[in-house]
């Protein structure tokens, strides 16, 4: 049983590291507006919120599965808390801090039209970084001697920087109106 929540770990590990990767791209054309029409903006923004729930469930699975199988010791505070494994901790430490962002930015979309739109951005903008602490987090743990799972992680990582790149040379069509309303005092 033990080695059957330990494989299912990595691989709910690995399903969520690539949906993620696919969740930061998308988020990327939608800030950059890479679709063009009203209907294109559409299904990638659904698109990214599908494989935003799809990642959140097989990231839950991951950290359960961690939590209960017990080849390494990671306990639940250590799935919460940031630093506190005694296994590996600066490397669970960073997928814990990982999954901590990741709430922070799934429970501001859920309060999206309660809070102001500034804040909602500040805290999204933090998944720039989560991305990469996942990355990291995968790369260092959940790939030790598996040349595909190191290189499938390896990929999402140029996948995304690619994307990223792509989105800093991004302009928008209203980048002077975008400029005044963004200096506005929000509520």
């Amino acid at each position: 049983m033990n080695e059957l929540l330990w494989y299912t770990s990595r691989a709910t590990g690995m399903a969520s590291i690539v949906l993620l990767t696919g969740v930061v791209i998308l988020g990327v054309v939608i800030s950059g507006r890479g679709a063009r029409s009203l209907e294109a903006a559409t299904v990638v923004t659904a698109l990214h919120r599908w494989l935003s729930l799809g990642m959140s469930v097989f990231l839950l699975l991951h950290i359960a599965t961690a939590v209960a199988e017990t080849f390494v010791s990671i306990d639940a505070i250590s799935a919460i808390l940031p630093f506190t494994s005694g296994y590996e901790p600066l490397w669970v430490g960073l997928g814990t801090l990982a999954f901590d962002i990741l709430i922070a930015v799934v429970v501001t979309s859920l309060l999206r039209e309660r809070i102001s739109e500034r804040v909602w951005r500040i805290v999204h903008w933090t998944a720039y970084l989560l991305w990469p602490l996942a990355i990291v987090h995968g790369f260092m743990l959940g790939t030790a001697n598996e040349p595909l799972l190191r290189l499938a992680t390896v990929v999402c990582g140029l996948a995304g920087v690619v994307a990223l790149i792509w989105r800093s040379g991004a302009t928008h069509h209203d980048t002077d109106r975008r400029r005044h309303v963004a200096s506005q005092e929000w509520s």
